[in-house]
């Protein structure tokens, strides 16, 4: 299965405090802004979200259809098709992908230590 880019989105308490401390591990900010209260962190191809006050609890993010730079990549598994197979083999879905639609898209499921797994699709 292919699932694309993966990164981790952090719930950061202070943004600025956050965004420091990733620079000193060798992060750069790859995209977002401190007046939206989110950065995206790139150190070679290891990304990290940090985001303040956006959700509750850290999460594992894959990105369908991207690599690690954020561009399209032309041979990736659909997130409805990702989702029919975690189905089949038992997954529950927290929030389910449209399957009458296609292009952007999205899933939650909770793994069994309770840790959110985002597939987010923007193609």
């Amino acid at each position: 299965m292919k699932l694309g880019a993966f990164s981790i989105s952090l719930a950061v308490k202070d943004i600025n405090a956050s965004k420091k401390f990733y620079e000193t591990l060798g992060f750069t900010q790859f995209a977002g802004s401190l007046e939206q209260n989110y950065l995206i962190m790139k150190n070679e191809t290891s990304i990290v979200g940090l985001f303040q006050g956006m959700f509750e609890n850290n999460i594992i993010t894959f990105n369908p259809g991207w690599d690690h730079n954020a561009q399209k990549i032309d041979n990736f598994d659909d997130v409805r098709a990702i989702q029919k197979h975690l189905l089949k083999n038992g997954i529950a879905i927290e929030n389910k992908a449209d399957e009458s639609t296609s292009g952007p898209a999205n899933l939650v499921v909770i793994d069994p230590d309770g840790n959110t797994i985002l597939l987010d699709q923007h193609v």
